[in-house]
């Protein structure tokens, strides 16, 4: 059962404005917990007594986005071939977008060819050169064979050359939340500009897994032939009977051996994606029990229910000094089974918050820590409209505001 066991508020200042956190809750965890979106830091190696061989690491719940272990997490690091995860994300936003299509055919480029075709000796789709290819059969040379002449092939397509593809690959990685990854090219071939974290690609994974669940399944082929050759799906763990279905392996000498993976149990969706391994066996047996650990000692708990008002918000020159907010869906937390640590969930936003405010108006986030930890954060909204008030309420909010800033002033003097 929850138990509220104290609640505060807190601001600090910034140029023009305050930044509001509010303490919410804090939770005994002998009954609650779970949340939904994007996480922050999560768990240390030594909180959950678990250790990974891989240099950088994460693993978090697809569907809530909480971080159960990281290791290095925000390291950027050589992707290799995970970069494809991103160019492969680009494609599918051209093809929802309507500016490409399945049925049409790009050329495989001389470049394409010798850069990633049958001379290049790298992981390759084996498209002719000269050759058109349908962006269909592309796209799986690219996810499942990995095909360095399929990813060039689809950059040049796209973007006229990989250069300029790379750049957009970039911009469409901020568009959907990724701050810190860069991209040089289609590949994921050496270049000093491929720079990713894991936290990053775990987030891309999300987001193809969420966003393109007609395109997801091919991750889960097992083969594609083409050209009449057969060629196997190179993720290790779809074979191992753990409900893996996707989703990327990588190798360059810079950034070692890596793989994002993701894996559902028992209705539980879990992504892993790890990097820096020796060998591809170490990079096959830490995927493996890093999922294994995750599906076999954690539970997800409530915290929040659907539609439930978790907090309020001060609103500026408004009817009403406040706004109720509420998460887009219930909020829960997956948690070590057994645990006997306290989960703190608080709201942070940008306020007061300038009247009017709009029902379903985003104002600010839910943040949920467990331990010392920031394991997700959860987008809030207004629940309700607030007009704008009459003079005398915005008289009265205008003179808080002086004896706020009067105060503070003399506070940051002492």
């Amino acid at each position: 059962m929850l138990r509220r066991l104290w609640t505060a508020r807190a601001w600090t200042r910034r140029p023009g404005t305050r930044v509001f956190a509010a303490l919410v809750l804090t939770f005994a965890l002998a009954a609650a917990a779970t949340a939904a979106n994007n996480s922050v830091t999560g768990q240390k190696k030594e909180e959950g007594g678990f250790q990974t061989a891989a240099p950088y690491a994460i693993l978090i719940d697809a569907e809530t986005g909480t971080v159960l272990y990281e290791k290095a997490a925000d390291t950027p690091t050589a992707p290799s071939s995970l970069l494809k995860l991103m160019t492969a994300e680009v494609v599918f936003n051209e093809i929802k977008a309507g500016r490409v299509t399945l049925d049409q055919e790009f050329q495989v480029s001389e470049d394409a060819w010798r850069r990633g075709g049958a001379p290049s000796h790298t992981s390759s789709m084996f498209a002719p050169i000269h050759s058109r290819v349908r962006v269909e059969d592309l796209l799986r040379g690219l996810i499942i064979q990995s095909g360095n002449d399929a990813a060039i092939a689809l950059a040049e397509g796209i973007a006229g050359n990989e250069r300029s593809f790379g750049e957009m690959a970039t911009r469409r990685a901020r568009e959907i939340g990724l701050t810190r990854s860069t991209f040089g090219n289609a590949t994921g071939l050496p270049d000093p500009a491929n720079q990713v974290t894991m936290r990053e690609l775990a987030k891309l994974a999300q987001h193809i897994i969420r966003t393109y669940p007609e395109f997801y399944s091919i991750y889960g082929e097992r083969e594609f032939t083409w050209n009449k050759i057969r060629q196997l799906n190179r993720n290790p763990l779809l074979p191992l009977n753990i409900g893996a279905d996707g989703m990327k392996t990588g190798f360059t000498a810079d950034g070692g051996y890596g793989l994002v993976g993701s894996a559902v149990q028992n209705g539980l969706r879990l992504i892993v994606a790890i990097n820096g391994l020796k060998t591809a066996k170490d990079r096959a047996d830490e995927g493996k029990r890093l999922l294994d650990w995750g599906f076999s000692g954690f539970e997800a708990r409530p915290l929040f229910a659907d539609g439930q008002v978790i907090g309020d918000a001060k609103v500026f020159g408004g009817a009403q000094g406040s706004v109720p907010l509420i998460a887009d869906k219930a909020v829960s937390v997956l948690v070590p089974k057994n645990t006997t640590d306290r989960i703190s969930a608080r709201i942070v936003y940008t306020g007061p918050v300038r009247a009017p405010v709009a029902e379903g108006q985003r104002i600010g986030r839910l943040r949920v820590i467990r331990g010392d930890n920031v394991t997700l954060e959860v987008p809030l909204k207004a629940s309700e409209s607030v007009e704008v008030g009459n003079l005398p309420q915005r008289a009265v909010d205008v003179v808080t505001e002086v004896v706020i800033g009067w105060l503070k002033a003399g506070f940051s003097r002492i």
